[in-house]
Formats: C-alpha cells, structure tokens, sequence
C-alpha cells in the first residue's frame, strides 16, 4: 500500500478521511519532525501538504522515494518545486475550485478600504459619531484599477471591476493572449496611473517585494494597495514607511511577510484594512479545494498520474 506523509493538519473532516481511506501518518505530531524524516523517511512515496506548510528542500531530501507532492491551495513557493522537478516529482496544487472566492474577497477589501467601511464601523462603536461626523471617503466606480499578475484569479478581479466602471490596465512578465485589458510592461507606470493597485501574482522568489518602494512612490497619496496574494511580493518595510509619510492613502492586506506575526505599525493605522489570511476561506470552497486535493492523491495512487499539476 502507498504510504502517505501529511505534512501539517487541514480540517479535522479530511484529516480523518484521508487517514480512513489510505496509510497516512501525521508529520506534525511527530516528536521531532527532521529526526523522523531520516529515521523512517524512505517509506513514503506522497506528500499531501498545503500552501501553508509546503515541503522543504531540507524535508524533501529525506524522502529519496517520493514520487508525487499534492497541496492544497493554490500558492506553491512554500514547496521546494525546482528540487522536485529536478527529480522528476509532480506537484500539484488545487487551482479554479478557489478563483471566485479570492476573487470577491479582492473586491471586497477594495471597496472597504476605500470607502473606509471597518474605519466607520469603529467609528461608530467608539460613540465618536455622537461627537463629529465621519470624514469623506473615495469613491470606487469609475475609478482606474491596476492588477498585478493576469492569472485566473487576476481576470476574475478584472471581470468584477467591469460591475463598477473600472478602467483595468495589468503588469505581468508577458502580455496575456487575446486579453481584453491594456498591458503595461512596466509596473511603475502602471502605479503611476492606478486608483488601486491589486496585487494577485505568485509568490516565491521570482516576486519577491516586487511592490517595492518606487512602486508604492508612484502609487501615490491618493492611490490604495490591496494584495491577496502572497506577503513576500511587497516590500513590507517600504509599505510600512510609504503608509507613515502618506506616500499612498491606504492598504488592504490579506497576506503578510511572517504571518500570522503582523506588524505592530499596520495594526495601529486606521487606513489599512488587516485580514488574517482568508482569501479562499467560505464553507464551499474549503470543501471544494479538499475534494481536489483527495482526487489529486487518489489519480496518482491509482493511474500515476495528477489531476491539476503544476
């Protein structure tokens, strides 16, 4: 029987269907996670991971007979992909079942961090309203949306933003095949003429703090960050700065650089909107994303083969 290594927990519903189904064994409640991996390494053929724990080239070096890794989520630099691709291992992850949901959240924190819509609701459970009035706010429809990286999720925000007016102009490495929407190869400029500015690229080193802080300059006082992507593509430190010297007006953030270690600084200004890590987070599309991750395992088991790899 394929023994599976299950690198950290996901919900107590698929821990226990996966272990009912197949030889599962929990590397989190393990007493010494590296000294287990040497000791009895070489018996596992799948890891099934998510985005959250990944697999590390440290992790994956003591697994000489892994022949497939499936996660769960739709993020991957956590997992030592050029290892595995260098060893011939197939990676999958659980695309598509999650675009809507991010997609709406994106949207989501748009309109709130704009119109100020947490900001007011503190507002008004302070008893400041009985005070003074709420300052103005800045209005979404019609305003021009800047996306970082085309991907699927990246066209669904596109496609939302339709419903409110929205110019949308995009940066990516290359233009998107018959995409409808501008693309501007340079993300400066594309800061320089967004409202907002979405950052829904991958993570991992080829991004990293991407959004940087020339970016964010050319964001500027008036313009707001929304990032439902990974932490490590915007310079955090330079974010941090650029909110302080209201070099941008604000920021809406689903994904931080160390989470769940946030910032003390981003927790203490009223113009960033701080999530913790939510993007895909709804009942349906948990679900949705566990029963791909299940089929992925079970397509490998039974044909060798993937269903969504990388």
């Amino acid at each position: 029987m394929t023994r599976i290594l299950q690198i950290g927990p996901l919900s107590e519903r698929f821990n226990q269907a996966l272990a009912t189904e197949y030889q599962v064994t929990a590397l989190w409640l393990q007493a010494d996670p590296q000294a287990f991996l040497r000791e009895q390494g070489e018996q596992f053929e799948v890891v099934a991971t998510s985005a959250r724990f990944g697999l590390s080239t440290e992790q994956m070096a003591l697994l000489p007979k892994l022949k497939a890794v499936c996660s769960f989520g739709v993020g991957y630099d956590s997992i030592a992909v050029d290892q595995a691709r260098d060893r011939g291992i197939p990676v999958s992850t659980t695309p598509d079942v999650l675009t809507d949901c991010v997609a709406d959240l994106a949207m989501g924190m748009l309109i709130d961090v704009s119109r100020r819509i947490a900001e007011s609701d503190r507002f008004v459970r302070s008893g400041k309203w009985e005070q003074a009035g709420f300052p103005l706010a800045m209005r979404v429809s019609g305003m021009r949306l800047g996306i970082v990286g085309l991907g699927s999720i990246g066209q669904a925000i596109a496609r939302r933003a339709g419903g409110f007016d929205m110019p949308v102009r995009y940066h990516s490495r290359r233009p998107v095949a018959d995409s409808a929407y501008t693309h501007e190869a340079d993300l400066q400029e594309l800061a320089r003429w967004a409202d907002f500015l979405v950052v829904a690229c991958p993570g991992g080193d080829a991004t990293r703090n991407l959004v940087n802080a020339p970016v964010l300059e050319a964001l500027g006082p008036k313009g707001y960050l929304i990032n439902i992507a990974r932490g490590s593509v915007v310079d955090e430190p330079a974010l941090i700065n650029a909110l302080q010297q209201h070099q941008i007006a604000g920021a809406a953030l689903d994904v931080f650089a160390k989470e769940p270690n946030v910032p003390q600084a981003l927790r203490d200004m009223n113009n960033v909107l701080l999530l913790p890590h939510v993007g895909s987070a709804t009942v349906q599309t948990r679900q949705q994303m566990e029963d791909l991750l299940t089929a992925n395992i079970k397509a490998f088991i039974e044909s060798g083969k993937l269903l969504t790899p990388l």
